[in-house]
């Protein structure tokens, strides 16, 4: 089970994906911890990649940008227990709680928490509910929650650095911003929400900076890429054209062969001629 809007209510819910590998791009509004039972997690956030097997407890800040792909391992399906943990209940946690302020380690890019058997144990303790259903009862929530909570900061407390800091987003770098994220199929309204700008602004600011349209600038940045990928490193067409920023395959076609005069398609067979000479 997969959540796209995530209300202001924790949620504790499970994912299965039984007997493919599935991709999901998402910016989640609130802050999520994650235990892995089987398959492998591969997240992308930006140009950086993190890879997740069973055993691990990831956080993944809200707000962030990413690409996650899920795949299951030797026919086992990849299943994990997600956890969202809502700003109300964070803010009266850490109230009695301290907060880490010096640790050097970004751990908003790593994302880890560290293995322990009460971690093992709490997740572990949730399987039973979704046999029932596919959500944690709504009188449960809250409760562990709690729980999760408690455990984390007890056993990692680098994780209150980013659970316990409660601040809005400002105004970031854009040009840095953009190079590492146009590949993420967004509408501008969000891509001007993540860097700290109402839609006019992030507009006139990205005109300033790029001297062209967002709109512009983003198909000429995805089409570069996607070239790279197929004729570069040889990727088929079907992982391409996701992975740079389209919704959909004849969008993609449509757009690379306008600007390029030929098929992605073409490139793609070529690689696969060459391959067969070989």
């Amino acid at each position: 089970m997969e959540l796209a809007n995530v209300t202001d209510k924790g949620k504790v819910f499970m994912t299965s994906t039984i007997d493919k590998e599935y991709t999901w791009e998402y910016v989640y509004p609130q802050h999520i911890i994650a235990h892995i039972f089987s398959g492998e997690l591969t997240l992308h956030y930006g140009k950086n990649t993190l890879n997740f097997v069973a055993g691990d407890t990831i956080l993944v800040p809200k707000n962030q940008l990413s690409r996650s792909i899920k795949t299951p391992i030797d026919g086992t399906p990849f299943k994990c227990v997600s956890i969202f943990l809502p700003e109300e209940q964070l803010r009266k946690f850490y109230l009695n709680h301290s907060i880490l302020k010096t640790w050097t380690e970004n751990i908003s890019k790593q994302r880890p928490i560290k293995s322990h058997p009460l971690l093992e144990s709490f997740f572990g303790s949730l399987l039973s509910y979704f046999e029932m259903q596919d959500e944690l009862p709504d009188a449960l929530v809250s409760i562990k929650i709690q729980e999760a909570l408690t455990i984390i900061d007890a056993v990692d407390k680098r994780a209150s650095s980013i659970l316990g800091t409660f601040s809005e987003i400002g105004k970031i770098d854009l040009e840095k911003y953009m190079e590492e994220h146009f590949m993420y199929n967004l509408p501008l309204k969000k891509f001007a929400f993540l860097t700290g700008r109402s839609l006019t602004t992030f507009k006139s600011d990205f005109k300033k900076i790029f001297k062209k349209t967002p709109g512009k600038w983003l198909m000429e940045k995805r089409l570069n890429l996607a070239h790279h990928k197929l004729s570069t490193e040889k990727q088929k067409v079907t992982e391409v054209y996701h992975s740079v920023g389209f919704e959909n395959l004849s969008h993609f076609s449509f757009a690379f062969k306008k600007a390029f005069g030929y098929s992605p398609s073409s490139i793609d067979n070529n690689n696969h001629s060459v391959m067969e000479q070989k």
